[in-house]
């Protein structure tokens, strides 16, 4: 068994057969059976884990009832108790009690001549620090002892939670009593946790837990997650298999055992989860202590753990505040055993009226969140204050407002809005220091404002109202109305001119209304084309004008080619029109790019164009489209060093270009390649030029002679070389059909050089080892310096027949 010998229980009639009814006195209430539900609503055996059957947090809480609360229980749960001779009911049942030293297991208990069943439950529970709801249920499961209708023996409570009782003889008297087993039992849970070691059934590892007596029932393989698992287990060694799941209280098949699953079915049904329980807490107040300000507090703790929780906080429905429930609460800490952090105290803001405010603690583990309580609040809310001093125009096209509002409800700045002509315009803080204010109302002196902002010239009504603090009605303070003045900006248009393919205007604009430059913005046919800053040095204008020099502007803008109206309007700082100051009329000339194809020179599966193109609408580089075969193949800038280019076009800059065209490998046609510049300002592309390209150029040479010695040997000579190279290439020699030699064309041969100016290392000459007499063909290859990977090939460049006598 799993328990020390002398403690292991009786366990086989307990889990062959389930409590079927009143009627089956022999058997009912022992603690593998289905027992009597009694009033307990079913529970929902489908989230039965047999890896976590019960949390230590709830297993060990000691704290959870007192021995009043354990009574009313017995009371509630034994409500029909009727006992019959010689039974007593356990809400009843009283007996004397024996005091105990403390161990290492469990604190002193104090024995006393009389006392009822939920005493010893109560006191058991905080001795040995055994949540007295476990004990509770093991009652029930053991022995049916709390919702027993009859009452039950003396000789039942004497084993009352089956401690002492092996399957294989009768219980030990030693441990008889009802007291006795209580605390024995609870002393045994201690045990196990204290000596995990020493048991079968251990936390944190794979265990084969049974699920019968009888060994052929077979194991399964059950991770036991807690040590209150595992102490169920080495208590009751066996697991309800599916059948016992499937019939709830009743009874599953023969392989079937009850006692762990009657354990989590009681439990559930008479105090909620055995692995998480709700959290709990108070709403103490809910008060409205200033103007749009709503005060909560209270405590709240989740029983499965002595952590703070959070809790939210809704008005009118709605979350408006997550706080942490972690003050400090003595009271709580000693009433609950779950440490002192669990007090909360929070404002939120809210508007004026009546309101509905609801906490809820949120459980720990993301579990069911409770709601602790909601309280009706009525909240006050001061208009807020204040006063218009000053409504004026400073300057052209400008009104500066100044004063002061506070909102009687805070001494915290608040803002104030300024509407012109009944719409919105500036938003400021009202914190400027207004020591009047501060001793008129006693809020400090930080109320006070100047703000400006821009205005069209003419009459205008500027109204201003002071913003309420906690979002409830603002305020219109009052209303001024001012005078604006604003001169309207002039300016000239001096020339617009086609510059590098583009339009350039100049020309100056200035507002009479201040010194600093303005902006002004270009139209070209009608439609704005650029905005510029009129800010270069314009003497002239100074000195007639007499508002600085920095009134001048030039600007290019992008135009095609043609005629085009050019017109520039002057930008009012300030609100204000934006008027015409000229408009010209300009033609756009666009030249387009010429350049040069210079060479087209051959690779390895590709061919490389290098030429230059210039745009002469600027110095920039030009990007240039390469096409082939009538098909476009890239396109690249040509920004390359070209100093010659830019000398003889009397330019600067780098117009240079440089493109590798790839081939299909073993391409050694002509391509005709194309090269056209790209308009600098989108103008049709200027043709650069056009040139034959190759990509692999055969081979050629020449078989000049084949002479036969007196030795039978045959000298060989002649030349060959690759167009594509000017290094000496390879020759292979062949007899008859078959590779007698190779050799390299690296003889010297001015001849060749003149005729190809690829150099004079071309020729070849050797001697092949003597022939058999007879005619033979020689023949010579040239091999292609590409290699066949590469496209290249190797043609035949002579033969001759030769006799050996």
């Amino acid at each position: 068994m799993n328990r020390p010998r002398t403690l292991v229980r009786t366990v086989l009639l307990r889990v062959l057969l389930p409590v079927l009814a009143a009627a089956a006195v022999l058997v009912t209430g022992l603690a593998g059976l289905g027992g009597d539900r009694g009033s307990a609503a079913a529970a929902d055996l489908t989230q039965f884990d047999p890896g976590m059957i019960i949390s230590d947090a709830v297993f060990y809480d000691s704290g959870t009832m007192s021995a009043a609360q354990v009574q009313s229980f017995l009371n509630q749960k034994g409500a029909s108790c009727v006992p019959t001779a010689g039974n007593t009911c356990l809400k009843d049942y009283r007996q004397a009690t024996t005091s105990r030293p403390a161990d290492a297991y469990c604190r002193a208990y104090s024995g006393s001549s009389s006392e009822t069943a939920a005493q010893i439950v109560a006191k058991v529970a905080v001795a040995c620090r055994i949540n007295p709801q476990v004990l509770l249920v093991t009652l029930q499961k053991e022995q049916g002892l709390v919702t027993a209708t009859a009452g039950k023996p003396e000789t039942t409570y004497r084993k009352a939670l089956g401690f002492g009782c092996p399957d294989t003889r009768e219980c030990d008297a030693k441990y008889f009593g009802f007291g006795n087993q209580v605390y024995l039992a609870a002393r045994q849970f201690q045990r196990y946790a204290a000596e995990p070691g020493n048991y079968t059934h251990r936390a944190g590892i794979v265990n084969q837990v049974r699920f019968h007596p009888n060994a052929a029932c077979g194991t399964s393989p059950v991770l036991i997650q807690n040590q209150a698992t595992a102490s169920l287990y080495n208590y009751t060694p066996y697991q309800p298999n599916a059948a016992a799941l499937r019939a709830g209280y009743g009874t599953g098949d023969s392989c079937s055992s009850y006692g762990n699953r009657n354990f989590w079915n009681y439990f559930s049904d008479w105090f909620g989860s055995p692995t998480q329980r709700a959290p709990i807490g108070v709403v103490e107040q809910v008060t409205s202590p200033s103007s749009g300000r709503i005060a909560v507090s209270g405590w709240a703790l989740d029983p499965d753990t002595t952590a703070s929780i959070r809790v939210h906080v809704h008005v009118d429905g709605k979350p408006v505040q997550s706080v942490a429930a972690d003050r400090n609460r003595p009271d709580v800490g000693s009433a609950y055993g779950k440490g002192s952090a669990h007090g909360f105290s929070t404002t939120v803001d809210s508007t004026s009226g009546k309101h509905r405010v609801c906490v809820y603690a949120i459980d720990s583990a993301g579990g069911a969140n409770s709601q602790l309580g909601c309280r009706d609040v009525t909240v006050v809310n001061q208009p807020p204050i204040g006063r218009l001093d000053q409504v004026t125009s400073p300057s052209a096209g400008t009104v500066q407002v100044s004063g002061w509002a506070l909102d009687p409800d805070t001494a915290a700045s608040i803002r104030v809005h300024v509407h012109l002509d009944g719409k919105p315009v500036r938003s400021a803080a009202a914190t400027a220091s207004r020591p009047d204010v501060g001793r008129a109302y006693g809020k400090g002196s930080a109320h006070g404002f100047t703000t400006s902002f821009p205005a069209a010239a003419g009459r205008h009504e500027v109204c201003l109202y002071a913003i309420d603090s906690s979002g409830g009605a603002n305020t219109k303070v009052s209303c001024r109305t001012v005078d604006v003045q604003n001169a309207r900006p002039i300016g000239r248009v001096d020339t617009a001119t086609s510059v590098e393919g583009r339009l350039r205007v100049t020309g100056w604009a200035l507002d009479p209304d201040t010194s600093a430059s303005i902006r002004v913005h270009v139209h070209v046919d009608g439609k704005p084309a650029r905005s510029v800053a009129a800010d270069g040095l314009r003497p002239d204008v100074d000195r007639a004008y007499g508002k600085g020099a920095a009134h001048g502007y030039s600007v290019d803008v992008a135009a095609t080619p043609g005629t085009h109206e050019v017109c520039v309007y002057a930008i009012d700082p300030v609100v204000g029109p934006n008027p015409k100051i000229g408009c010209r009329t300009a033609t756009v000339v666009n030249q387009a790019p010429t350049g040069a194809v210079e060479a087209v020179t051959p690779g390895a599966g590709q061919f490389t164009v290098e030429g230059w193109v210039h745009d002469p609408d600027t110095t920039g580089p030009v990007t240039v489209r390469v096409s082939v075969d009538g098909k476009a193949a890239t396109s690249v800038v040509a920004d390359l060093d070209r100093p010659d280019v830019a000398s003889r076009l009397g330019t600067t800059g780098s117009h240079g270009f440089r493109v590798t065209i790839p081939v299909t490998a073993g391409d050694a046609t002509e391509h005709r390649v194309c090269v056209d510049g790209v308009d600098t300002w989108g103008g049709p592309d200027g043709r650069v030029g056009c040139a034959t390209g190759v990509a692999n150029v055969k081979p050629i040479g020449r078989l000049d002679s084949a002479t036969v010695l007196d030795t039978g040997a045959v000298r060989v000579k002649g030349w060959a070389l690759d167009p594509n190279t000017t290094a000496p290439i390879r020759v292979h020699v062949y007899v008859d059909g078959t590779a007698v030699k190779a050799l390299t064309a690296d003889v010297s041969r001015p001849d060749v050089d003149r005729a190809y100016g690829m150099g004079a290392l071309h020729g070849y000459s050797t001697t092949l080892d003597p022939l058999t007499s007879g005619t033979h063909t020689v023949c010579t290859y040239a091999i292609d310096s590409f290699g066949a990977s590469q496209g290249g090939t190797n043609p035949r460049i002579g033969c001759k027949d030769v006799s050996v006598p």
